[in-house]
């Protein structure tokens, strides 16, 4: 797995490289303290990782991600900051992990696994260069950090204004967009939009209770709260589990 260190701190650039040799198998192809050169070496070269500061000369972490996101073959971004604010960002550009500095080895090292991981279930056996990354997981934000999250962990979302709210087994995210945009991030194949206020997993209903006016409430494994379907959705949600 080929990676490169974007820091312009040295010693940020010298203990992030430490840590990588130290606890993967990760091949560093490059360090940079400047965003341009990162753009002009990435026209040439194909990583599998970015390890990316923020606060950059001529072209910050978050254009050079933008950018970055264009490509044809999309590396994973693992942003590495002193600042918590620019997580929000970091989530929408779809980022792999958000690291804050001071560096926790502990935080490090999970995070190479996962990385590693990920890297790994997206080859083809046999073959070392990435095929196309597949929609099985969500970056969910909690305490300004990027929580990368199986989707079929999700139980249910629900709109809150401008928010979604967010539920797995154990916890609840925030997140900074409204449910549509939300809902358009999970697979339609196993998630569904039962009411104008919440999105369901339908991998996780345990019982389908009939309700007022021929609809329905939707009692979820693992979980005391009901989610509803309303009227506009009965049909469509008739046809889907086969009522």
């Amino acid at each position: 797995m080929k990676v490169i260190i974007v820091e312009d701190e040295i010693l940020a650039q010298q203990e992030l490289s430490w840590l990588i040799k130290e606890h993967s198998q990760m091949e560093i192809v490059g360090t940079f303290d400047d965003g341009l050169d990162v753009l002009k070496f990435l026209q040439h070269n194909k990583v599998d990782a970015l390890f990316l500061d923020i606060n950059i000369p001529s072209l910050d972490g978050v254009l050079l991600a933008q950018n970055i996101s264009q490509f044809a073959h999309k590396p994973f971004i693992v942003f590495i900051t002193a600042w918590k604010e620019h997580a929000v960002e970091a989530f929408e550009l779809e980022a792999f992990d958000y690291i804050l500095k001071p560096y926790q080895e502990s935080r490090i090292i999970t995070m190479l696994q996962k990385l590693e991981s990920a890297w790994q279930s997206q080859a083809s056996p046999g073959v070392s260069a990435p095929v196309a990354r597949e929609n099985d997981t969500i970056n969910l934000i909690k305490d300004e950090r990027i929580y990368v999250t199986p989707i079929n962990d999700i139980y249910y979302a629900e709109a809150h204004e401008k928010m979604t709210f967010v539920y797995t087994k154990r916890e609840s995210w925030v997140m900074p967009m409204n449910i549509t945009e939300f809902c358009s991030k999970l697979p339609q194949a196993h998630f569904f939009r039962c009411h104008r206020s919440y999105c369901v997993n339908l991998n996780k209903i345990r019982e389908i209770e009939p309700w007022f006016n021929n609809t329905y409430i939707l009692r979820l494994r693992d979980l005391e709260f009901e989610v509803p379907v309303s009227r506009s959705r009965v049909k469509e949600f008739r046809q889907l589990m086969h009522l």
